[in-house]
């Protein structure tokens, strides 16, 4: 499987194809996020859209954004989802492609399952993030 960069010129012909990956993601958002959000995060090139693919077929995809720390440029996973997607090659693919935008680390928000999964692909527990509506 490939993992590809959908350039914001190509995002809207290939969103429906992404999006019911994208949307069994996000439903573990708690409502902060829906699928919609995504897509306007996405199409004002504030979140950026990978698909994985084979033979042309589209079998997962991820959303990830970009923010600065005074030591580090973060790539941050803000949904994934889809068949294979997690698997290491697809990680390695998604490293590649984060330093190739100038990532120094790749970091996401994950429930307790996903983080045990990562962890097999180098990530740690940093803290866990919680809120309150005020």
């Amino acid at each position: 499987m490939k993992l590809e960069h959908v350039p914001l010129e190509w995002v809207n012909r290939v969103w429906g194809a992404a999006e019911p990956f994208l949307d069994g993601a996000l439903e573990w958002s708690n409502g902060e996020y829906t699928v919609e959000h995504a897509q306007a995060l996405v199409t004002t090139g504030q979140w950026m859209l990978l698909v994985a693919t084979e033979e042309g077929k589209i079998h997962g995809a991820a959303t990830i954004t970009f923010f600065n720390r005074p030591t580090d440029r973060v790539a941050f996973i803000t949904a994934i989802g889809g068949a294979g997607i997690s698997s290491p090659d697809m990680f390695e693919q998604l490293k590649g492609f984060a330093l190739s935008q100038g990532a120094t680390a790749l970091e996401g928000a994950a429930r307790d399952s996903v983080a045990r999964l990562w962890r097999r692909y180098g990530f740690a527990e940093k803290y866990k993030i919680v809120g309150v509506k005020l």
